[in-house]
């Protein structure tokens, strides 16, 4: 039995199912020692990062990364040593991964770039987890940007060391290193001499980092593992139950907490009676936690935490504790009332973001004006695994281990709600079951902080279910109005777009109520339509939860907005939605935002690198209707919808097809996606992250809501916050990868924004009814279509 298959519902505890799960799944671990990982007078280790204040030159006095363009975006400025392989006498190949796997198979793709310029076999790699530390650079693992921002580094790290292992075999021969070439684990010298890299590790450690005018990257037709559908390196440890995960990690002494936390943000104890949870069998204490203040940031929500000698016992004794609770500010917050207040906003002008033309008099000169509102609500990330994290004090020092994507934020979060040094926090890395952007905050790190240093011993802090679902980050709600005008002949001349939300800037920025640039960049300053007068306006918005990125982030319902009113102008033309979106993206060009107003950073790539490239955008959209077969004639019922999206630097189009019988119950026969996401590292990975960001996009789009009442989230777990389920999901998936020379883009977010504008498009297209509210199923019906509504607002 696995964490997937453990049965939950309204009669089985959920308390239980987590002990067990937690039980079921740590029957067999594997320790790994990084110390000991370091040591060994066999190996050679490169450190690519040069130590402040003695530096190691390479030779010319050059150092090797300081020559490699846009290093400081890379690496966030480091200078520090960067360990990242390690060469053994018996040829074993270890690589340790800066960056947090939770089923991207980063692992695999970051051994693929690096094992592919050391030109080393690949059956002789072995890959470690990095602890959180500057001397690693950049360790965040969201914004799809691991590979991305990683891709050149690692290529030439890897090559560098290449290189280092020929200079070792030529000063071994004593013959030039010209005639020395590096060759699946072993150097050849031209007179059929070779020596193995094990062999020649001690020597090539003492050599300097090459300049890089000294180092050569190999062609690309000479790859041997990148844009190769290397077997994962982690698979095969999961379906033993050899990784380790957050909630999987024990340590001698161990104590586990669970807390009660305040229903709203910034809300405080007034009293509390603990004497009932005390009795409890197994509990042992209960701690405060510090009452939140503004901003909410990472740090803490406050409220009280149950010490117990195990998770179920934790879980009773908060059960039993009595809470009267002071709710603080947002006490007034309800989601149904805030959704009608944000349509109001978006129903009078906006800050103008973008602006090319005159919106206002292409408007009034147009043959025919539509405009259409759309709504999507708060979401959660639902990872399958909750957050959970140990930690242990070592007198005025703390170790930290758990499930994190960005350990460097952790450790400074820590160091700061503790009041203690960063060098005094280590950060620990395990696996993550999944993370959507939840486990890029590190409040849960902070909370087991604060409360191993009270008890004085180890102290695992869990997540349950409940917990993650009504304590989270959330997805921001958005209410949005697009306008168009048609001319004669039904082409688009005018575009207005206003988009209101809570903006994540709030949680960290206390009273923030206007988006910045950065939400602003995702789906809504850089559409890339060839209409001549746009323009983009923002309105106000305060945020009464904590507003997070979670996959995708704000493209999500830009894009929902964006895509589906692409198809409603179509409509409003008599014209074929698929020809009509090519037609709206217009001539192959280049798009630069940042000439018409906006305040564009690209995703933190830049421009000249990354363009926003419409020949690319145009390419996904033919090829995901070619693979549909757009045009065939479809059974009754059935319907096509097509949306696209550049999001991360890659773009993706979906196609899907969806039925819907005379009671009004849907499914999905298919979908088709095609990706451009540049340089690929390994297909069978952006496969499955293009299959999956498709299906949790779809799943948010039919159900996904969170709701808030008295300032409180009504959703506790699956039963109330639905997800899509096995025989929901579509039959048939096809995804489609266009080969490209360009540099990588994004992966893992790209896929979900398309998935719910070609979902209701296609409903449309079935049924005539167009979905402009999210989730398509509300909460009494939730395997139907809702009748005709203002709030569906059908045709």
């Amino acid at each position: 039995m696995t964490r997937e298959n453990l049965p939950v519902g309204h009669d089985l505890d959920p308390g239980i199912t987590r002990y067990a799960s937690d039980l079921l799944l740590n029957l067999s671990q594997t320790k790994h020692d990084r110390r000991g990982f370091l040591k060994g007078s066999s190996a050679f280790i490169l450190g690519l990062f040069l130590l402040q204040g003695s530096p190691a030159k390479a030779a010319g006095g050059e150092n090797l990364l300081s020559a490699i363009p846009d290093l400081e975006r890379f690496q966030g400025g480091e200078a520090t040593p960067h360990l990242f392989i390690q060469i053994e006498a018996d040829e074993t190949i270890r690589i340790v991964c800066h960056l947090s796997e939770m089923g991207q198979q980063i692992w695999t793709a970051v051994a693929q770039v690096l094992v592919d310029e050391l030109d080393a076999p690949w059956e002789n790699v072995k890959i470690e987890q990095a602890e959180g530390h500057p001397r690693y650079g950049n360790q965040n693992t969201d914004g799809s940007r691991s590979i991305r921002y990683n891709f050149e580094r690692l290529r030439w790290m890897g090559a560098a060391m290449r290189a280092m292992l020929e200079e070792a075999a030529a000063k071994t021969w004593k013959v030039p290193v010209k005639d020395c070439e590096a060759e699946l684990g072993f150097v050849l010298h031209s007179s059929g001499k070779k020596l193995s890299y094990g062999a020649l590790a001690e020597r090539a450690r003492a050599l300097e980092v090459p300049a890089k005018d000294k180092v050569t990257l190999k062609k690309r037709e000479a790859w041997r593992a990148i844009n190769k559908p290397v077997k994962s390196l982690t698979a095969p440890s999961i379906i033993r139950g050899e990784g380790e995960f957050g909630q999987d990690v024990r340590v001698e002494g161990m104590k586990y907490a669970v807390i009660a936390r305040p229903p709203q943000l910034f809300g405080k104890i007034k009293t509390l009676d603990d004497s009932e949870a005390l009795k409890t069998t197994g509990v042992e204490r209960t701690v405060k936690l510090p009452s939140l203040e503004p901003p909410a940031a990472f740090k803490p929500l406050g409220g009280v935490a149950v010490i117990a000698s195990d998770t179920w016992a934790a879980i009773k004794g908060r059960r039993a504790l009595k809470i009267e609770w002071e709710a603080g500010p947002n006490a007034g917050y309800d989601s149904k009332a805030f959704e009608q207040k944000l349509m109001e906003e978006v129903r009078k002008p906006g800050s103008a973001k973008l602006v090319r033309g005159d919106v206002a008099a292409a408007l009034d000169a147009a043959s025919k004006t539509i405009a259409a509102e759309y709504y999507v609500p708060h979401q959660a990330h639902s990872a399958m695994e909750p957050p959970a994290v140990m930690a242990r004090w070592e007198g005025d020092k703390v170790i930290c281990r758990g499930c994190t994507q960005s350990p460097q934020s952790a450790r400074g979060n820590v160091a700061r709600v503790c009041n203690i040094p960063e060098e005094n926090v280590t950060i620990e890395v395990t696996w993550l079951g999944g993370g959507f952007g939840r486990k890029s905050k590190a409040d849960h790190f902070a909370e087991a902080a604060l409360i191993a240093r009270e008890v004085k011993a180890p102290v695992k802090v869990v997540w349950t279910r409940e917990d993650a679902t009504q304590h989270s980050y959330y997805h921001s709600v958005s209410a949005q109005r697009l306008e168009g005008g048609l001319d004669k002949d039904g082409k688009c001349v005018a575009l207005l777009h206003r988009t209101a939300f809570p903006t994540i800037a709030a949680t960290f920025s206390y009273g923030q109520d206007e988006p910045r640039w950065g939400d602003l960049r995702q789906g809504a300053t850089d559409t890339p339509f060839a209409v001549p007068n746009m323009q983009v306006e923002s309105g106000k918005a305060d945020a009464h939860v904590r507003i997070g990125w979670m996959r995708s982030v704000a493209n999500i319902y830009h894009a929902f907005a964006v895509q589906s009113f692409a198809a409603e102008l179509a409509h409003a033309a008599g014209k074929d939605p698929l020809a009509y979106l090519l037609e709206l993206i217009g001539p192959p060009r280049l798009f630069d935002p940042n000439k018409e107003g906006a305040e564009y950073d690209n995703y933190g790539s830049p421009m000249e690198d990354y363009p926003i490239d419409t020949a690319r955008l145009a390419g996904v959209v033919k090829e995901a209707a070619k693979m549909a077969d757009w045009g065939r004639k479809l059974p009754e019922g059935h319907g096509l919808g097509v949306a696209v999206h550049r999001s991360f630097a890659s773009y993706v189009a979906t196609v899907v097809e969806v039925a819907v019988d005379e009671s009004g119950k849907l499914s999905i026969p298919g979908v088709w996606s095609a990706i451009d996401a540049g340089t690929v590292v390994n297909p069978n990975h952006v496969k499955a992250q293009v299959e999956g960001g498709t299906i949790f996009g779809l799943s948010n789009a039919l159900f996904g809501e969170i709701t808030a009442k008295d300032g409180a989230i009504v959703q506790r777990n699956f039963p109330e916050w639905r997800v899509m389920r096995m025989n929901e999901a579509p039959r048939t998936m096809e995804v489609s990868i266009i080969a490209s020379t360009a540099p990588p883009g994004g992966v893992g977010e790209p896929p979900t924004p398309p998935a719910a504008p070609a979902l209701t498009n296609a409903i449309f297209a079935a049924t005539g009814q167009r979905i402009r509210r999210l989730p398509v199923f509300d909460a009494s019906r939730r395997d139907r279509l809702p009748a005709s509504n203002e709030s569906k607002q059908s045709e």
